[in-house]
């Protein structure tokens, strides 16, 4: 679709209002599409009832829960708990993207129509994480209820530019983040869960990204100042977790998550399809975002190089320690 609207790049102009209502149009194409493409699933469907057996409580018969009675390795574990717990939080996102988005119209349609679809991910993860005894239920319970009495708020919730920006690349970011789980964690049924997971998480990166395209055509100097700004500042909804930074380093080091990864397979993609570098026309501020991001990509790829190096020389260490 082609944006027909004059180029209004001031921040006087383009307030918050005056864009939602510029994207309505755009929103509104975008879900049909996602409508037509989306499959519905049954989270149950997925679950292995069969391995499920009572926990000790009411139940006399309960049996207590010992990590050696999952098929699921280690940093399979790990980050089957730091995922769900994101999705856990589902109440506090759907709070922030309606306040920002609104609950009318197209835009309050796909609020509610993400919310249901991404409900579906922490049903089903958590049945199987009960089912197989992948993890300890008392101790999962225990970090939901503290991750979501500590509340969630949003980095960019001052801006819906921001937060449309940040979804493009975090539903992506979701999206590698529980492929790679599944790939990681030694069950093939918590593998192919996690891949029906990331083809939703993938569609809503897409309506998102999208969404940002049509942004650029807009307010371009905005629109790549908002870019830099959720690039520099990103950090994964679930960052506040207890714990969160040890499991992050453990998911960094088991390839689930890691600075490489976030920025060949979750920025690099986004940046490419929206050819952010290339566009041109830009005022003083946007010219100057577009040079940060330059930067800042130039950045991340020497960092990612540098853990690269470090995640080589351990996996080296490792193997002749075996072979030893």
């Amino acid at each position: 679709m082609t944006i027909t609207s004059p180029h209004l790049g001031s921040p006087a102009v383009w307030t918050d209002a005056k864009l939602l209502y510029a994207l309505e149009e755009v929103v509104e194409t975008e879900l049909n599409r996602h409508l037509k493409v989306t499959k519905d699933w049954m989270p149950h469907e997925y679950v292995p009832w069969s391995d499920g057996r009572n926990f000790p409580g009411f139940f006399e018969d309960g049996e207590a829960w010992d990590k050696e009675q999952s098929k699921v390795t280690e940093i399979g574990r790990i980050a089957l708990v730091v995922n769900l717990l994101t999705e856990d939080n589902l109440p506090s996102y759907h709070h922030e993207i309606a306040s920002l988005f609104g609950r009318d119209g197209a835009w309050g349609t796909w609020v509610h129509r993400w919310t249901a679809e991404e409900g579906r991910h922490g049903i089903v993860m958590r049945d199987y994480l009960l089912a197989s005894r992948a993890v300890d239920p008392d101790k999962l319970e225990q970090f939901r209820m503290a991750h979501m009495s500590e509340g969630f708020e949003s980095d960019n919730r001052h801006s819906m530019l921001h937060s449309v920006a940040y979804v493009a690349f975090q539903e992506l970011a979701t999206r590698v983040s529980h492929r790679n789980t599944g790939h990681q964690s030694g069950d093939p049924v918590c593998d192919r869960m996690l891949a029906r997971i990331a083809t939703d998480e993938n569609l809503h990166m897409v309506f998102y990204r999208n969404l940002l395209k049509a942004a650029f055509q807009l307010a371009p100097d905005l629109t790549m100042q908002a870019v830099r700004d959720v690039l520099v500042n990103f950090r994964m909804p679930g960052h506040g977790m207890p714990g969160f930074e040890r499991f992050a380093a453990q998911m960094a080091i088991g390839e689930v998550y890691n600075l490489r990864i976030h920025h060949d397979d979750v920025i690099q993609p986004v940046l490419r399809f929206l050819k952010v570098m290339e566009i041109d026309g830009l005022g003083p501020e946007g010219q100057k975002a577009q040079e940060e991001i330059g930067l800042y990509m130039g950045g991340l790829d020497s960092e990612a190089s540098k853990f690269d190096e470090k995640l080589a020389i351990r996996k080296a260490r490792m193997a002749a320690r075996a072979a030893g």
